[in-house]
């Protein structure tokens, strides 16, 4: 049986990429959820539903999925459970052998290799598994027939629309999680959203037990922030309950995130004591804000930011305890949200003293036209080229040129890649397939170039 449905997979697969190539863009777009919903079926009886049973955390939002989903997870098995985890970073099978990279570049996989994944977990009997799930995998139905009883919404801001065509279909799409967890009569039904984000009481209305955070609103408060370079503390409160937290993890949206673990952790109901010690002990997330080091007298700070929110949350954290200047490095995905470049680019030379745009994954795109793009954002905000804007595709390239100007006291912020291991740009033929991309690994299209920023970084400062 198990022979025929695999199959059966493959035929489906087959005959998506054939409709794909036959019939008009939109009209494939209205038919390809239900293509994915076959897929999906089809991989749930192949593996027996293997999720069926298992307590299953998600968590959705357009940035923080990573670092929520870690902190979440660290508390747990500090408070002594099992847990396993799927994150865009990596998968952590709950084996006792710690994470594997996830090579996939997927934050949620296929449904296929996704229940592939959560058949082996179930095997090793956890108590928790936490999943970070997009708004393609929710559209897609990548995650039918898994039984999530606890939804955490981060928040919803400006990306993906090259998919979704509209802010409200993407932000309809990430809803879809707290619909499903509503359906999970077997589980707690909890959804914890963020009140401080226009959208969180929309996510609130779509499950029977909604938990809200916020700075400013919300049925868990965050009040005494005390912020530094190296986190923050604050008490959070709820009804008559409060806790001391101390998150190590740099910035005021880590706060928010912090906020989401402590409402997961009362909904599941760990002591006060658990919840603190838990977060406290995570002291950093790869990718996520990480310091590279090398004896130099100015900062270097990766971090995986890329979308024009979460640069306003960084460059805003940063810029007023920068001494010297802050210079930007980044870039924008090709075959993605074309809209938010030149806002990237206008919020960088808003903030910053100067700003590199370089590669970031140009896939089958012309990457000089994607750093115009950019570059013509950050002009609008006074920046000029050759002074204080510089377009530098080669990343390597772009990454020893910011060390090179850097100063001390400077702080470099390298953005967009993170934790990721490769970069995705043009192959020998690519200039062949402009229209005809269909696959982003193929090689005919689009190459996979290694590639580290910590790294990176690391060999450059150690050549200055």
């Amino acid at each position: 049986m198990a022979n025929v449905l695999w199959s059966w997979n493959n035929v489906a697969m087959n005959l998506r990429d054939t409709v794909k190539k036959v019939i008009p863009s939109a009209i494939f777009k209205r038919i390809e959820p239900t293509g994915h919903l076959a897929e999906a079926v089809i991989a749930q009886y192949q593996h027996g539903f293997p999720a069926k049973g298992m307590n299953i955390i998600g968590v959705t939002g357009t940035d923080g999925k990573t670092t929520t989903s870690t902190l979440i997870a660290q508390m747990l098995r500090n408070a002594g459970l099992k847990v396993a985890v799927i994150t865009t970073i990596s998968v952590d099978y709950g084996d006792g052998k710690g994470e594997q990279p996830n090579s996939t570049r997927m934050t949620t996989m296929g449904a296929g290799e996704l229940m592939t994944i959560v058949k082996t977990i179930k095997a090793n009997e956890v108590d928790w598994l936490i999943m970070e799930i997009t708004s393609h995998a929710l559209a897609q139905h990548r995650v039918w027939g898994v039984p999530i009883s606890i939804g955490v919404m981060t928040n919803i801001g400006h990306e993906h629309l090259d998919y979704h065509g509209t802010f409200e279909r993407y932000r309809d799409a990430k809803k879809l999680l707290f619909k499903q967890v509503n359906q999970n009569k077997a589980g707690l039904r909890v959804g914890v959203a963020n009140a401080d984000d226009p959208s969180g009481e929309l996510f609130a209305k779509e499950v029977a037990n909604p938990i809200s955070y916020g700075v400013e609103n919300g049925q868990l408060r965050a009040v005494d922030i005390q912020t530094t370079p190296a986190g923050s503390k604050y008490t959070a409160k709820i009804e008559e309950d409060s806790y001391a937290i101390q998150c190590h993890l740099p910035g005021s949206f880590n706060v928010y995130n912090s906020l989401a673990c402590v409402a997961v952790g009362r909904a599941i109901g760990l002591t006060t004591e658990q919840v603190e010690q838990g977060i406290a002990s995570l002291k950093t997330v790869e990718g996520r804000m990480t310091r590279v080091d090398e004896g130099q007298d100015f900062e270097v700070i990766v971090d995986y930011a890329h979308t024009p929110e979460s640069f306003e949350k960084v460059f805003k954290e940063i810029k007023p305890v920068t001494k010297g200047r802050l210079i930007s490095l980044f870039g924008s995905a090709g075959r993605r949200d074309e809209a938010k470049r030149a806002e990237q680019g206008r919020i960088a030379g808003k903030y910053c003293d100067i700003v590199i745009v370089t590669e970031e994954d140009d896939r089958d795109v012309d990457g000089l036209e994607i750093l115009d793009q950019i570059a013509g954002g950050a002009s609008e905000s006074g920046k000029t080229d050759g002074k204080d804007l510089f377009k530098i595709h080669k990343r390597e390239e772009a990454v020893a040129k910011a060390v090179e100007i850097a100063k001390k006291d400077d702080v470099i912020l390298l953005l967009g890649k993170g934790h990721e291991k490769s970069i995705l740009t043009n192959g020998p033929e690519a200039a062949k397939h402009r229209h005809e991309l269909q696959n982003d690994n193929d090689p005919k299209r689009v190459v996979k170039r290694d590639y580290d920023e910590v790294r990176v970084a690391r060999s450059a400062l150690k050549r200055t």
